[in-house]
């Protein structure tokens, strides 16, 4: 497999499982665009490391989705990744949370795909990728708004495949269940103090608790699952939402 020649946007790619999407696009030779937070010098050192353009934008405006797509220029492959997740029950949920979700998590998705299509039609060839979760599949209490986009980003997920499907333009998901990243990691100690719990415990009995195989999903591996969708050899999966949850989803 060799991505040589395609450009490829991956939003929230400075950390977590942006950025290990972007790695393993690069290792096939994609060029790659970032887009996500952070400091200057971190970003600029990304982008020395992955030999990558970095563009700034509001994703949560309209706006915002339009400025990064003008400064990425052309896209071959589009990664759909940037998101946030706020917890409260619905009737205490504020709406400008409410807002915000389905805005970054779901409504700059859209945007990005309509913009990423005509070039992609163009240039008989595109992989649409968006980071759903289980959440895409399966609900928990307190979290409306992020299942609500998740599930929705499924749906316009299927839509695109459908619409794309004679132009050899795929459109998939990728639902994994909880990613061992430095967000998760650093939520533990102020579980460990709320609960009154051990780590051992936060990780098996609070985070995992769903997740059958009582281990991490390794954001390499969603990096690989991304890299793998872009190959010839996935050219008739399309319209898919590949469950990487350790069987959460299968209950």
């Amino acid at each position: 497999m060799s991505l040589a020649g395609r450009r490829a946007l991956v939003t929230g790619s400075t950390s977590g499982i942006g950025l290990a999407i972007a790695r393993a696009l690069v290792a096939e030779g994609a060029e790659v665009v970032l887009s996500g937070f952070g400091g200057a010098d971190a970003i600029a050192a990304l982008c020395e490391e992955l030999g990558a353009q970095h563009v700034a934008a509001d994703l949560s405006r309209r706006d915002g989705v339009e400025a990064l797509m003008a400064g990425a220029g052309p896209i071959d492959v589009l990664v759909n990744n940037a998101g946030m997740q706020f917890v409260a029950p619905v009737e205490e949920f504020p709406v400008e949370k409410w807002d915000q979700i389905i805005a970054l998590n779901l409504t700059a998705a859209f945007d990005a795909c309509r913009l990423a299509i005509p070039h992609m039609k163009a240039a008989g060839w595109g992989r649409i990728i968006n980071t759903a979760s289980a959440h895409s599949l399966t609900a928990s209490p307190y979290k409306s708004a992020y299942v609500a986009a998740k599930h929705g980003l499924a749906g316009l997920t299927k839509t695109l495949a459908l619409e794309l499907a004679t132009f050899k333009i795929t459109a998939n998901c990728i639902s994994p269940g909880y990613v061992w990243t430095p967000l998760v990691e650093n939520q533990i100690p102020g579980t460990m103090e709320a609960r009154g719990l051990t780590r051992e415990q936060v990780i098996n009995d609070v985070l995992l608790q769903r997740q059958p195989t009582k281990q991490f999903v390794q954001p390499e591996d969603v990096g690989a699952m991304a890299a793998f969708l872009c190959s010839d050899a996935a050219a008739q999966i399309t319209g898919a939402n590949m469950s990487m949850d350790g069987g959460w989803t299968a209950e």
